[in-house]
């Protein structure tokens, strides 16, 4: 197999794997499958002159539904926790008193 396409291999695991961190709640989880993708993009760009090879525009082209569906799933959860703290900050407004007075 050649470079690239083992190096892409790599990443579509990286994604698959951050998807499956993301499902859940572990922050440590989703920092380490971050950081593998981000080693494994690394590795990609570091090939070089992959572009002009057929099975590795194939390989990715396979590959874009996972890292939309990695995409997605990070702007819905970045989101949720904007909403929670929204919330969280309209009821500490009304629940503590002001420290200074306006």
């Amino acid at each position: 197999m050649p470079l690239g396409l083992a190096a892409l291999d790599d990443l579509f695991t990286a994604f698959d794997g951050l998807r499956d961190a993301l499902t859940g709640s572990d922050v440590t989880a989703i920092e380490q499958a971050s950081d593998r993708v981000s080693r494994a993009a690394a590795a990609v760009r570091a090939v070089g002159a992959w572009r002009s090879d057929p099975a590795v525009v194939e390989r990715i082209s396979a590959m874009l539904p996972l890292i939309e569906s990695a995409r997605v799933r990070v702007n819905l959860l970045a989101d949720h926790a904007s909403q929670r703290l929204s919330i969280l900050a309209s009821h500490g407004a009304r629940a503590a008193p002001l420290t200074y007075g306006r």
